[in-house]
């Protein structure tokens, strides 16, 4: 009678071992699905805050009058002819040009940018437009750039132009925006102006290397 107690006894521990061995993957699968939980929680509040502060800064640039927004255009694009060895063979011969002067970028670890420009069609603008875009990284504090986007088939600026502006035309979904390097002597990359659309960034240093315009919205506004 004392080996079939123990025998018994075996066999409720080797249950109990088994009933717990089999709880350690449900409560393991719980976990990781709790932390990828998680993880949506925070790319949603990052990018509630990042709207949140494009928000903040679309009226400090829907406040510029057409003049304005002009007259930086004629800026930046005297400056990139000036500093940029063959650009102005490249916006003669563009099909299209917008840009989009001191486009403010601000944030903390979460940054969004806002900023308004011009298209401009054989040297005259026919179209006023809004950029934003919002990002997750290292940053901090407010910062100003220049943004220079050149269609160079007509059928990439008819498509561009297609969009109104309930619609809007965003980088990397509605059409791809190229970003041209520029290099020895300050030239142009020229292996890259066989893109349909190619871009240019200008911050206080000059042109900037290694950017992207990808999930930038660009939509078109009165003025």
């Amino acid at each position: 009678m004392q080996d079939e107690g123990a025998a018994d006894g075996e066999n409720l521990r080797q249950r109990a071992l088994r009933r717990r061995t089999a709880q350690v993957p449900a409560c393991r699968n719980f976990t990781e699905a709790e932390k990828e939980q998680e993880m949506k929680r925070s790319r949603i509040a990052a990018l509630v805050a990042a709207l949140t502060a494009i928000l903040m800064l679309a009226p400090l640039a829907d406040a510029r009058p057409a003049a304005e927004v002009n007259a930086a255009v004629d800026r930046v694009l005297a400056q990139f002819v000036a500093k940029v060895k063959g650009g102005q063979q490249l916006l003669t011969t563009a099909k299209g040009v917008l840009v989009f002067p001191d486009v403010i970028k601000a944030g903390a670890g979460i940054g969004a940018e806002f900023g308004e420009g011009a298209l401009r069609v054989s040297g005259r603008t026919v179209a006023y437009y809004s950029f934003a875009s919002a990002s997750v990284g290292l940053q901090l504090g407010v910062q100003k750039k220049d943004i220079i986007i050149v269609f160079l088939q007509d059928a990439a600026l008819a498509r561009f132009r297609a969009r109104g502006p309930n619609e809007g035309w965003q980088v990397g979904v509605d059409g791809s925006v190229v970003m041209v390097n520029v290099g020895a002597a300050a030239s142009i990359d020229s292996e890259k102006l066989n893109q349909p659309i190619v871009g240019f960034v200008v911050g206080q240093k000059g042109l900037m290397y290694n950017l992207t315009l990808e999930g930038s919205k660009i939509t078109r506004i009165n003025k």
